[in-house]
Order: C-alpha cells, then structure tokens, then sequence
C-alpha cells in the first residue's frame, strides 16, 4: 500500500486553506494522515478555536476507520448509536462522527490517506476536504467507478456495485 506523500499533503492543505478564505470560512484546521492514521501534514489558521487538532485528526480517522467519509460516518451513528459508540470507545475516542473526513485516493483508486477540516459548518468542511484533495490530481470515493455511497455499505460493497 502507498502513502500519500508530504508535497501532496502540504498541497492538500494549501489547497483548503486557499479556498476557505476566498469563500470566507471561518479559521480552519487541517489534517492530512497517512493509512494507519500517521500524521503527515497539520496547519491551524490563526483564531482558528482550541482542540481544533483532535476534532480534524477524530473526522480523518473516522473515514479511515469505516472506508467512508465522516459524513457517512455521522449517518452510521444516527442509524446504528450502539455501534458508532463501540466504535468510538475501541479508538480511545479518537474518532469523530461529523462531516469533513474524507479518504484520499490516489490515481489508481488505492486508499493513500485521508484528511479531516474542522472550522466551518459540517458541509463546507466536506466540501473543503474534497476540494483539496481534487486540486492535488488525486481522488475521491466518488471519483472511482463503481462507488455508490449509499448509508450502511461498506466499502467493499461500494465498490461492486452492490
């Protein structure tokens, strides 16, 4: 398995950081984790609120925990809480169930890493962390054929279309 590397990290950030202040997003923070939630790259704006680290690193351990965005991950745990919360407590409640996590691909569709943005409201944060990683050439779920992000599939079902 490859990993994302520190210039498509930095670029990932960069990328976010740029976008949220053109469409005037409150101070961001950014995280970019390679697979096994290993930090690569961490920038926090300034005024950007304290424990901004945890939240951002919580949402990209969280896509990578479950092979889904954050987001999904949020849908999980308003489907199945009994789970989320296993899921939580086994992580040492490192995982963050709220939008803004999204695993990063690279050209052939591999799991590289992911990234959390934490700041703005759960949508712009999703939007950011895809955003960012599209203006480094890499991918997104969506990106890769055969996804389907319906709620409750895993990864492996997305993938065949099931």
């Amino acid at each position: 398995m490859s990993a994302i590397t520190l210039d498509q990290a930095n670029g990932i950030i960069a990328a976010i950081l740029k976008r949220g202040a053109e469409t005037n997003c409150r101070p961001l923070s950014v995280v970019v984790v390679e697979p096994g939630c290993v930090v690569k790259a961490f920038q926090k704006e300034d005024g950007a609120s304290m424990s901004r680290f945890e939240m951002a690193y919580g949402k990209a351990y969280a896509s990578l925990a479950l092979g889904r965005s954050s987001s999904l991950v949020k849908l999980r745990q308003n489907e199945k809480p009994e789970f989320v919360s296993f899921l939580i407590g086994t992580s040492g409640d490192r995982l963050f169930a709220e939008g803004g996590g999204r695993l990063i691909r690279g050209t052939d569709g591999s799991v590289i890493g992911a990234v959390g943005v934490t700041g703005d409201t759960e949508e712009n944060d999703e939007e950011l962390a895809a955003h960012g990683i599209h203006a480094t050439g890499l991918k997104i779920d969506e990106d890769c054929e055969g996804f389907n992000d319906a709620p409750g599939r895993g990864v492996h079902e997305r993938r065949r279309g099931r």
